[in-house]
């Protein structure tokens, strides 16, 4: 049995292998993930996955692929990998002093094409940010292809106060659920 991680995130990949979910190749998919105008955040990191898992799927079908999706929620907001330093530092200050959730979509498909995907929520709290370990974070450039603009297993692992739910999801891969979805689909790797 062969599994296919249709990924770019080295997180992901190491998960997985820390797991001993070791992916036999990494698919990086190309999908527009632009959210929809209205669209909610469950629906939006679901319909990603789900497109990056199809698209890795329809060019090999004899294997299973995982796929995922995260983002950060901070009040009505779907935040997406920081663009640029500036907006780095504005999801650093929304964070300071209040909570956020993060958002992950696990997507599995079998050889035979049957789907399973699961949505799962963690809920973290930041402490009140200075200036100075805002801008001290945003020099480490660790912010840099992080959704949310922040790496939580990193120097920013310092700023969490409290979460609630799994760790690993806010790294990219809840793995206790993605665990689940393999094996419910009949993988044995």
């Amino acid at each position: 049995m062969k599994l296919i991680l249709a990924s770019s995130s080295p997180r992901r990949k190491e998960l997985l292998i820390s797991a001993g979910l070791t992916p036999h190749q990494i698919l990086s998919p190309d999908v527009d993930e632009t959210p929809l105008k209205g669209e909610k955040i469950r629906e939006y990191v679901k319909r990603i996955a789900i497109l990056k898992a199809r698209a890795v799927h329809s060019q090999i079908s004899d294997a299973f692929v995982l796929a995922a999706d995260t983002s950060v929620e901070f009040g009505r907001h779907i935040l997406l990998k920081a663009k640029d330093k500036e907006e780095a530092a504005q999801m650093l200050q929304w964070y300071s002093g209040r909570r956020h959730r993060v958002y992950t979509a696990v997507c599995a498909l079998c050889p035979d094409g049957k789907e399973a995907c699961r949505v799962v929520i963690t809920r973290i709290s930041f402490k009140r940010l200075s200036d100075e370990e805002i801008e001290t974070y945003l020099d480490s450039n660790e912010w840099e292809g992080k959704a949310g603009g922040y790496s939580i297993q990193g120097k920013a692992a310092k700023f969490v106060k409290f979460i609630s739910g799994s760790y690993t999801n806010v790294v990219g891969l809840p793995l206790y659920e993605t665990d689940c979805l393999l094996k419910g689909l009949g993988y044995r790797g």
